[in-house]
């Protein structure tokens, strides 16, 4: 019998927290127990029907086969425009690629960058991705705590002491998973001051979630805020999280076009190129009427406003009010070395949220994962109804505590 021995690559990863957490979810909703499931990242929202539409009418006229590595032209001409119309960004046509979703892009820009030993600086809290891309790759993660009382947020300061001559890469996540913190143009530019001292760091800005936005200034990016970092940057969205079009799989980029062409060679030699349909859906969901995206966000401030007010009134709990984003990072310090109602001590937040799935039925994510505790991660893309029933329920966990 032949013993198969994964490569390194795979032995020094390993599996996202959080698709392990939603395969214990289904595991135990399969089990026939009552799960409220906070944990999933993805709205549950339906895609919209015009956006179905486009699907069906780009299968209509046969636009089934191969695409072009970077995408379609209509594909890539949309993209273009929706940086220009929200962000005031110009880029050219090989500026652009596509992907199978932002977290390939993510991959391949590492891929495509990443010698060993390189350092990437990844704020924490960060994406429970990140530090295994860079490993991955064979980087060197440098993990920078954000605390609560910085916002989670990324200091110049603190970047400014992270940098050394192999830094490769600053992450950027905003607004971010799991806290929904986001920048200001300040805060950006600010940012954008200590890297123009160091020009050997290129940015990888993941702005999955910048149409999830709930302040009154308008969102902007590093790109917009410090324009002279710009070939610099690549600038990586997604059509999964503003338009509900999670398994289309579909995410772009645009950045220098040096990196943007190795990114696409690689590309032509891992997938060739992205689903046709889903490009032509996705093309359409950018282009047209945006009413969805407005409405959504509405929903999910409406959700986010709830369920801070009720996490801020329990016990041991607090939780700073997200900027954008479906994601809600509450603090647990105040359970930390309580004791649950069968002689079980509290003593990390890994211990909490599986207090809270085995014992109450609601299903989180530990702050560990994200590399920043005593926190939890619960997900408002999900229903207000099943919103309340978690919060009713990790309420009653807290009180049960001793």
């Amino acid at each position: 019998m032949t013993i198969f021995v994964p490569a390194a690559r795979v032995s020094r990863i390993k599996i996202s927290p959080t698709t392990a957490a939603s395969a214990r979810v289904r595991e135990l909703k399969a089990a026939g127990r009552d799960i409220v499931d906070m944990a999933i990242g993805e709205p549950d929202f339906d895609t919209p029907d015009h956006v179905k539409v486009a699907a069906h009418e780009a299968i209509d006229r046969g636009e089934t086969k191969y695409t072009a590595v970077n995408g379609t032209v209509a594909l890539r001409k949309a993209v273009i425009a929706d940086y220009k119309r929200r962000l005031g960004l110009d880029y050219a046509d090989n500026e652009i690629c596509v992907g199978g979703g932002a977290k390939q892009i993510l991959f391949l820009a590492l891929m495509a960058s990443v010698e060993e030993g390189a350092e990437v600086i990844i704020p924490a809290p960060y994406w429970v991705s990140y530090p295994d891309m860079v490993i991955a790759n064979d980087g060197k993660p440098v993990i920078v705590r954000c605390s609560e009382n910085q916002g989670f947020k990324l200091t110049a300061d603190a970047l400014e002491a992270a940098i050394t001559p192999r830094t490769r890469w600053l992450i950027l996540n905003a607004p971010s998973n799991p806290t929904g913190a986001a920048y200001s143009r300040a805060d950006l530019k600010a940012i954008g001051d200590v890297l123009l001292r160091h020009p050997h760091v290129l940015v990888l800005s993941d702005d999955i979630y910048d149409q999830i936005w709930y302040r009154d200034e308008p969102a902007t990016t590093l790109a917009a805020a410090a324009p002279a970092l710009k070939d610099r940057i690549l600038l990586t969205n997604g059509v999964s999280k503003t338009y509900a079009m999670t398994g289309w799989r579909i995410g772009y980029a645009a950045g220098p076009a040096p990196l943007v062409a190795a990114i696409n060679k690689l590309q032509s030699q891992i997938s060739s190129c992205p689903s046709s349909i889903s490009q032509a859906a996705a093309a359409h969901a950018l282009a047209s009427d945006q009413s969805f995206v407005r409405d959504s966000v509405k929903l999910y401030k409406e959700r986010r406003d709830y369920a801070c007010a009720r996490l801020n009134a329990i016990p041991g709990l607090s939780c700073l009010v997200p900027d954008g984003a479906f994601y809600l990072y509450p603090g647990c310090a105040g359970v930390i070395g309580k004791t649950t109602p069968d002689g079980k001590v509290i003593e990390n937040d890994l211990d909490f949220v599986l207090y809270l799935l085995d014992d109450f039925g609601v299903a989180a994510v530990q702050g560990a994962a994200y590399g920043l505790s005593p926190y939890f991660r619960l997900s408002i893309a999900t229903s207000m109804e099943a919103i309340k029933q978690a919060c009713d329920r990790i309420e009653k966990a807290c009180r049960a505590l001793r």
